[in-house]
C-alpha cells in the first residue's frame, strides 16, 4: 500500500485528535519504524494496526474511523488533484471515472500500486450500483470515499452497502439510491 495513504491517515489523526495521539498511535501501531514517506510502499496490515490503535486510544469504533478516513482522502485528493473533478457534475459521473481515469492517474504516479477493482451497472430497481473487489479489507474506506463524493456534489443520494462473499471488507456492492 502506498505511503501517501499512511501519511494522509496520520494527518487525519493529528488534525482530529492532536499530535500527541498521532505520535502514540504511530509508535504503538508500528513500533519498528520511525515514519512513513508518501512514496514508500508498506503492508496494508500496518494501516489496520494503526486504525485499531487509534480506536483503542480514542474509543471511536474502527468502522467509524475508516469511514472518516475515506472522507478525508476524498477531500485531500480533490484538493491535490482538482483536474479529476473537471467536467464532472455529479457523484455518479465521478464514480464511473474511478476505475479507468482516476486509477489510471494513480498508476502513472505509483506504478506498483495495488488498487481495488470497481465495476458499475444499473441495479434491478434502476439505481446506480458499483461493486468493490479487493485483496485488502477496505470496503469501509471505499464507502467513506463514496459518501464524501455524494456530499461534495450535493446529490440527493444515499449509499446502501451489501457485503458479498469473501473475507469481510473485500467484496461489497454499493447502491446509490434516492434519499
Amino acid at each position: 500500500m502506498k505511503g501517501v495513504v499512511f501519511t494522509e491517515f496520520l494527518e487525519l489523526v493529528e488534525s482530529n485528535f492532536g499530535m500527541e495521539v498521532a505520535d502514540r498511535v504511530q509508535t504503538k501501531g508500528f513500533p519498528e519504524d520511525t515514519g512513513f514517506t508518501s512514496v514508500g510502499t508498506y503492508d496494508h496490515q500496518i494501516l489496520i494496526s494503526l486504525v485499531v490503535e487509534l480506536s483503542q486510544e480514542t474509543g471511536v469504533p474502527v468502522r467509524d474511523l475508516v469511514l472518516a478516513f475515506g472522507k478525508h482522502l476524498f477531500h485531500s485528493f480533490s484538493r491535490n488533484f482538482p483536474h479529476t473533478l473537471d467536467g464532472v457534475n455529479n457523484s455518479i459521473d465521478f464514480l464511473q471515472k474511478v476505475e479507468g481515469v482516476i486509477h489510471g492517474e494513480v498508476q502513472k504516479l505509483y506504478p506498483d500500486a495495488e488498487l481495488p477493482n470497481f465495476s458499475f451497472s444499473p441495479s434491478p430497481e434502476g439505481h446506480f450500483q458499483m461493486e468493490y473487489i479487493s485483496a485488502r479489507p477496505f470496503a469501509d474506506l471505499a464507502e467513506g470515499l463514496i459518501g464524501a463524493t455524494i456530499e461534495h456534489f450535493g446529490d440527493d443520494l444515499r449509499c446502501v452497502r451489501t457485503d458479498l462473499d469473501g473475507p469481510p471488507g473485500t467484496h461489497a456492492l454499493f447502491k446509490l439510491c434516492p434519499k
